[in-house]
């Protein structure tokens, strides 16, 4: 009775996993055969794509046409900038909640749980005022220093820091290991399925963001991908075809990453569910 139980458990959860899966990746095929179609309807069903005539002229018009090229590099480069500072700075931020005592830890600590419920819209006139009198406007700076450290990424790397040994690091200063070194030689190290976790989440995040980059650049050889396919829509009206062409190429580095990663990803979450 047992052994008939579980087995109508695990065919229930493989229904709900394979209904999962193709709900998660439908998005992905119907985009797909959008870019692959010459001049696609928005409305069209899925039987009319599936019948219609493929083509990957709608990717070759969009390399070669509004500097996409320049678009998709912008992007990477700051979504690396970006992802790259969060593991580091928000790692060593969230190693001194976890690990050191100082007045005013708790309150500090409390304030950076309470911007993360703070909206970004909140802040976007006075971190624009900010960037215009620095003279950022135009600049890598101004699309990366302020969202290398986030709150979320302090409050995550915490909890997991949390969960580590204490005995290791307290080896290391009997051994006459400073702060630093700690950091370099065993925080770090025993942190990585986390920080990969961190680092995709961050990549993805700032790779997908329209809002501040819109605010903060003006020229075209500058903008990053979601404000140039939102200007290459303006001057496209509502060109399906060469639109989705250029949203599946601003997707393939975030597959390259979770293709690469993926182990240390499901290890992260892992590590993250055991611990609590």
């Amino acid at each position: 009775m047992i052994t008939t139980f579980r087995g109508k458990s695990s065919i229930l959860a493989h229904i709900v996993l394979i209904v999962g899966s193709i709900a998660m990746f439908f998005p992905l095929v119907w985009m797909l055969l959008l870019s692959i179609q010459s001049n696609p309807p928005g409305d069209a069903t899925l039987g009319e794509l599936l019948h219609g005539v493929f083509t990957p002229s709608n990717y070759t018009d969009a390399l070669q046409s509004d500097q996409f090229g320049i678009y998709f590099v912008n992007s990477v480069v700051v979504a690396t900038i970006v992802a790259v500072g969060s593991a580091i700075f928000s790692t060593t931020v969230a190693y001194a909640f976890a690990r050191r005592e100082f007045r005013g830890k708790g309150l500090l600590f409390g304030t950076v749980l309470g911007v993360l419920m703070v909206p970004p819209h909140v802040v976007m006139i006075p971190l624009y005022r900010e960037i215009v009198d620095f003279g950022w406007i135009n600049t890598y700076l101004a699309l990366t220093l302020p969202f290398i450290v986030t709150p979320f990424g302090i409050f995550l790397m915490r909890q997991y820091i949390q969960g580590l040994p204490r005995e290791l690091e307290e080896a290391a200063t009997i051994d006459g290991a400073k702060t630093m070194g700690i950091l370099r030689q065993i925080i770090f190290p025993l942190s990585i399925p986390m920080l990969v976790v961190l680092f995709i989440y961050q990549f993805l995040t700032t790779l997908n963001t329209f809002l501040f980059p819109f605010l903060f650049v003006n020229k075209a050889s500058m903008r990053t991908l979601p404000v140039g396919l939102a200007f290459y829509l303006g001057k496209q009206s509502v060109d399906w075809g060469h639109l989705m062409a250029g949203a599946g190429m601003s997707a393939i580095p975030v597959l390259v990453l979770f293709a690469i990663f993926q182990r240390k990803i499901i290890a992260g979450f892992t590590a993250g569910a055991l611990k609590g």
